[in-house]
């Protein structure tokens, strides 16, 4: 389980304080998949942070009694002036895992070749978010974490990560932010629009995604068609 109780975060600035969440609250089960939509700069990567536990909340408290996986498809897990490689072998040390046999997997799904000897910090963005899904994989968490995992890569790669977690893990509980509604309908059972610093939860995804563009003032143009609406 893992349990937020008003949650509070703030970011001091030059400018001042900047309240990013507001008393966010909620519980997460085995199975459960928490489908989170925002705008951008809503807080839901920061949210994300604060539960795994890159950051502290300002106030309020994150109670997990399973483990969590880092942000998937976010590089604050690496040392970024060793080679990939070193990566995988310093997170298998750390879980007590076999590493060549992590090795082996990383190699073979992240399919970045001989940029796996390089060091992390010559890696593109989407190079280093590979990385972290597949070193996430090696280690078999309670609570994935996934932080834009359909941004990475093409179709066959989101396939495949799309089987890692949702076939082989489907019942770990997951937290899943994305711009692309269609993925948060399809891959997760609840629902949640941040904004304004407040998540409100819902049951139903249809519900979630009118208020979500309603928050934001969304409207169609004259003429457009009637289909799925990417997020803001």
């Amino acid at each position: 389980m893992i349990r937020l109780t008003d949650v509070r975060k703030v970011y001091h600035t030059r400018f001042g304080s900047n309240l990013v969440l507001d008393g966010v609250g909620f519980e997460l089960h085995m199975g459960e998949r928490l489908g989170v939509l925002g705008r951008n700069g809503a807080g839901k990567s920061t949210m994300v942070r604060l539960i795994s536990g890159a950051e502290r909340p300002t106030s309020g408290r994150i109670e997990r009694t399973m483990s969590v996986s880092w942000p998937l498809a976010f590089g604050g897990a690496f040392q970024y002036m060793l080679t990939g490689v070193d990566n995988v072998r310093f997170i298998s040390r750390v879980y007590d895992q076999d590493f060549h046999r992590n090795l082996a997997f990383v190699e073979d799904f992240s399919e970045l070749g001989a940029y796996l000897r390089e060091p992390v910090r010559t890696y593109s963005s989407g190079m280093r978010a590979r990385l972290a899904f597949a070193i996430s994989m090696i280690i078999e968490f309670d609570c994935f974490l996934i932080d834009e995992v359909g941004a990475v890569g093409d179709e066959r790669f989101h396939a495949r990560c799309n089987h890692e977690l949702f076939g082989k893990r489907g019942d770990r509980a997951m937290v899943i932010i994305s711009h692309d509604a269609a993925y948060i309908r399809d891959n997760c059972n609840r629902f949640a629009v941040l904004h304004g610093g407040k998540l409100v939860l819902y049951d139903d995804f249809e519900i979630a995604y009118a208020d979500f563009k309603e928050l934001i003032g969304w409207k169609p143009p004259p003429g457009w068609p009637n289909v799925e609406v990417p997020t803001a």
